[in-house]
């Protein structure tokens, strides 16, 4: 699929022997900032206002569910991407279909520990972005958690846009934030 020159990475579809590999990947993280949620209801107003908070401590962020779910439905995903070189898996990037806009929805991506900012998950981003045009979808959005400041920041970073929350969407109350991207 996609090579990347900085660190001869190419990204290719996950198969199912990747599973193993992928769980295996120290994908931690800590955050020392969150987007705090303020919503405030007034007669003819609702107001939702994020801002990035410094929390007191550094905080550990948590992909296992996410990879714990990925061993037992890889299959009912639209696209699992994996970023490799040497034989040595580096990253992956599981992608959904949107059921509403013709979007390809990213719910999750993450990169070993040791090989970041080296251009990986940019490019499986690349990646990502021809299958979905391709496809013939409009949008690429990106679901990540409010207290994962660096997943935000890589959003941002990477041309992405804040398009809106879900305040119920992961089952440990965390709130999710969308990041789209038009294509056409």
């Amino acid at each position: 699929m996609v090579s990347s020159d900085r660190t001869s990475i190419s990204v290719r579809q996950a198969a199912a022997s990747d599973v193993k590999r992928i769980s295996a990947l120290d994908v931690s993280n800590t955050t020392d900032y969150v987007w705090q949620m303020e919503l405030r209801e007034e007669d003819a107003q609702i107001k939702v206002v994020f801002q990035r908070i410094h929390l007191p401590r550094s905080i550990e962020l948590d992909n296992q569910n996410t990879i714990d779910d990925l061993e037992t439905n890889l299959i009912k995903h639209a696209l699992v991407l994996v970023a490799e070189s040497a034989g040595k898996l580096h990253g992956f990037l599981i992608v959904d279909r949107g059921t509403t806009q013709n979007a390809a929805v990213i719910t999750d991506f993450a990169v070993e520990r040791t090989m970041r900012r080296r251009g990986i998950a940019a490019a499986m981003l690349v990646t990502v972005r021809e299958w979905a045009m391709r496809a013939g979808l409009h949008r690429l959005i990106i679901v990540t958690q409010s207290r994962n400041y660096p997943a935000i920041c890589f959003c941002r970073r990477n041309g992405y846009a804040y398009c809106g929350y879900n305040d119920s969407y992961y089952s440990n109350q965390d709130i999710a934030l969308f990041f789209s991207m038009k294509l056409r």
